[in-house]
Parts: C-alpha cells; sequence; structure tokens
C-alpha cells in the first residue's frame, strides 16, 4: 500500500470530513481514508500511484483546497 498526504484548509467539522470522504472514495485505487478537520490532514492509502489532481479535483468537489504535502 502506498500512502499520499495532503494538507486540506476550509474544513471545520465533521461533516466537512464527511465531504472530503464522500469525494476522495470515488478514486480508482483509494483503499483506506483518513480526514481530520482540526488538523487539515488528508491521508490516503492507495493500492496504486494516484493522480494528484484528481484528489485535489475531488477536494475542490466537496468545497475545500487541497495541496500535496
Amino acid at each position: 500500500m502506498t500512502v499520499f498526504e495532503y494538507q486540506v484548509t476550509g474544513m471545520t467539522c465533521g461533516h466537512c470530513e464527511l465531504s472530503v470522504r464522500e469525494e476522495v472514495s470515488e478514486i480508482p485505487g483509494v483503499t483506506s481514508i483518513d480526514v481530520s478537520a482540526a488538523t487539515g490532514r488528508l491521508v490516503l492509502g492507495a493500492d496504486r500511484e494516484l493522480d494528484d489532481q484528481a484528489v485535489i479535483d475531488a477536494v475542490e468537489e466537496a468545497g475545500y483546497v487541497a495541496q500535496r504535502r
């Protein structure tokens, strides 16, 4: 498993975390998701290399901004 870490800005609550989780769970290859509004961290486990832009786009679709850490 490969781990990918992103910084997400704009999240403030559990609903924010759920929105991000729902969007990134649709990315092929994602096997685990750990997202925290308190720290602004998004950590993804994947069984293959992920396209950073696909992750960033999914987070933006949820209404937030992400960048790879």
